[in-house]
């Protein structure tokens, strides 16, 4: 494996193209005790954490649509308190303008929109796409967001 810091100094190692994360982690000893050598502030060797971008649809306006932030605490709060094993490293957000989104509620357009969401872990992500998700109790259809 060929270790170098990167521009965050974090210590980055790459495998052989064959080799998983998961294979290199078998030998986390060995991989940290060559980590050190490079630099001696290593503490931990742990997997690369991939992130997987989902939407879901029908996600009630009214509910959601405020001015500021706080509607965005309280969605990622509901999704943690009815879905074990999801992190949401990042905010929460409408695929399109939020003015725009409301706007159009308030001319009794649309009374729902979309929402896009990164999670943590590819594992995750595909088991979420797969099934549905619970959000303040109301199931959802999942899938792989892309902007198109």
């Amino acid at each position: 494996m060929n270790a170098r810091k990167n521009d965050q100094c974090a210590m980055t190692s790459n495998t052989d193209p064959n080799t998983t994360a998961e294979m290199a982690l078998l030998y986390r000893n060995i991989v940290f005790t060559a980590e050190k050598m490079v630099n001696k502030g290593v503490v931990d060797v742990e997997e690369n954490e991939s992130w997987a971008r989902l939407k879901i649809h029908a996600v009630p306006l009214i509910r959601y649509m405020w001015k500021g932030r706080e509607w965005k605490q309280k969605m990622r709060a509901e999704f943690g308190a009815e879905n074990k094993g999801i992190v949401i490293p990042t905010q929460v957000r409408w695929p399109s303008i939020p003015c725009t989104l409301r706007e159009r509620r308030q001319n009794g357009e649309i009374a729902t929109s979309s929402l896009v969401f990164v999670v943590t872990g590819s594992k995750v992500a595909h088991s979420l796409v797969l099934k549905v998700i619970k959000v303040a109790g109301v199931w959802y259809q999942v899938e792989t967001y892309t902007n198109e």
